[in-house]
């Protein structure tokens, strides 16, 4: 019984496919023209003998500034663009996101898409139509659990093979050129760039120039030419479709030109990036210490739920060594007993360690926040502090995209996803990785480790904002913000108290 509740909570987890772009009722594109004087190899010839021996470092805190600096880099690119994401929403900012991808595809560039198999809501005639473009390749991690697959054929899927089809790759890269690449908490999907109308994230990512970018592409290759990753072809079709049609993106540009899709304002940031791209080579940190660690496809193949990876060890020794103090911003936090034994030495070391989670007011799994609760006072006991993210964090008001305010008379519930760690005020860690056994066992993950006390303070900088009582409560054996929550999300939280924390 409890085998067939698991299963079911995540055959509902993947989506219904979205329903088609809609026609649009004038041409809203005739306006809008590509610099065609721009490139990226010219936007970076200030900065291009540092990219040979350094790896330049630039912190992207909010959602709008991240979403610009992807679009603008896809109208720039000139040879390749390889995406690799655990989400890839066909929301606005999903949408808006193929739009540039093809745009890019017709100057020739070649555009390589990876995208998880459980997480996959698009329809299949969008998703064929984006891969029918001569210079795009789709490929899903995975498959067997979502894409094209009945609800039999998923039960079957998770009975038979349960640990197979809960490793799921939870990899983020944006990389251009091979020169630039964008990689941290964000999917692509309107929460993660403050473009929902009702609920946001908090989150970061980091922007990578140079000597870095090896070892990331190395990655992405890795996953792009595993076993686990298949070309959407070999797994939908559709009957009768036209891919020959030289305007079946027409509804695609129409919808992201459309100034009611995507705000002008935005675009207009896009436009004049150049500009900010000439002053941002002036803030970033050209290091020689910067890491980047991935999991391999399909994580471990140890039997059970259990068996680790390279982005979990590589977690534990940088905490085993911490001195002073641990600053960690976690989404889902779910420690196992060898965790709490971690946290727990550390402390009794003198380290000082901080932990910013959702609360259960604003948190988007419940599932991930009751296995929290249960382990809540144990973790308390380990002697770390915990600050639980309020979901009307006075912070939002200049985190979230300025656009997103002048349009709406209100402001949504902001919720934490930033998986970002601060050793001793001289490490800085940005990541896909979760506090919780499915990043440790399950999920493929990546993490950016960078050794600067410049960065550093920083990324600390906007974490003390967040542990400040406008932000965050402050978690004790006395006291929790449970009773802020909806009575829903209290219902919810202890209705699935079953699951096992090994799979959360």
């Amino acid at each position: 019984m409890r085998l067939l509740l698991i299963t079911l909570v995540f055959i509902l987890a993947c989506s219904s496919p979205k329903n088609e772009i809609p026609v649009a009722e004038k041409d809203f594109c005739s306006s809008i023209h590509r610099n065609d004087s721009l490139s990226l190899t010219g936007a970076l010839t200030p900065v291009s003998d540092s990219m040979k021996t350094k790896s330049g470092v630039y912190v992207l805190e909010d959602g709008g500034g991240s979403l610009v600096a992807r679009a603008w880099l896809a109208e720039y690119a000139e040879k390749t663009i390889d995406i690799q994401y655990f989400i890839f929403s066909p929301d606005n900012v999903g949408l808006i996101a193929c739009d540039y991808l093809v745009r890019a595809a017709d100057r020739g560039v070649k555009v390589r898409l990876l995208v998880d198999d459980v997480m996959v809501d698009a329809g299949i005639h969008e998703i064929l139509t984006l891969d029918s473009h001569k210079n795009i390749d789709i490929k899903i991690y995975n498959p067997g659990v979502n894409l094209g697959k009945n609800i039999l054929s998923k039960v079957k899927k998770f009975s038979s093979d349960f640990k197979g089809a809960n490793q799921r790759m939870h990899n983020k890269t944006f990389i251009v050129d091979g020169k630039v690449c964008i990689t941290g908490g964000r999917n692509i999907a309107d929460e993660y760039f403050d473009y929902d109308h009702a609920y946001n994230f908090r989150d970061r990512d980091v922007m990578l120039l140079g000597n870095v970018n090896a070892d990331i592409a190395k990655s992405f290759e890795d996953f792009w030419t595993s076993k686990l990753s298949v070309p959407v072809t070999e797994l939908v079709s559709e009957e009768e479709a036209n891919y020959a049609d030289t305007a079946r993106f027409d509804r695609l540009h129409q919808y992201a030109c459309n100034p009611e899709n995507f705000w002008p304002q935005v675009r207009e940031r896009i436009q004049n990036l150049h500009k900010g791209f000439e002053g941002l080579q002036a803030h970033l940190v050209w290091l020689d210490d910067v890491h980047f660690v991935s999991d391999a496809p399909g994580k471990n193949d140890d039997a059970g739920l259990g068996g680790g990876g390279v982005s979990t060890d590589t977690l534990i020794q940088l905490i085993k060594k911490a001195k002073r103090s641990v600053d960690i911003q976690s989404p889902y936090l779910i420690t196992s007993d060898l965790g709490k034994k971690l946290l727990k030495e550390a402390v009794d070391r003198g380290v000082k360690i901080r932990i910013l989670t959702n609360s259960m007011a604003s948190t988007d799994n419940m599932e991930a926040f009751s296995g929290y609760k249960r382990d809540r006072e144990k973790l308390l006991a380990t002697g770390v502090r915990i600050f639980e993210f309020r979901p009307d964090a006075k912070e939002r008001y200049e985190v979230m995209t300025g656009a997103l305010q002048e349009k709406l008379n209100y402001t949504p519930i902001f919720g934490l996803h930033a998986k970002s760690m601060v050793i001793d005020g001289e490490i800085v860690v940005i990541g896909t990785f979760n506090l919780d056994p499915r990043s440790a066992n399950l999920n493929t993950e990546c993490v950016t480790i960078i050794r600067s006390a410049k960065v550093a303070a920083g990324v600390l900088e906007g974490m003390e904002t967040e542990f400040t009582p406008d932000n965050s409560w402050e978690t004790t054996t006395t006291f929790n913000p449970d009773s802020v929550a909806s009575r829903n999300k209290r219902l919810k939280t202890w209705s699935v108290r079953m699951i096992p924390k090994d799979i959360l």
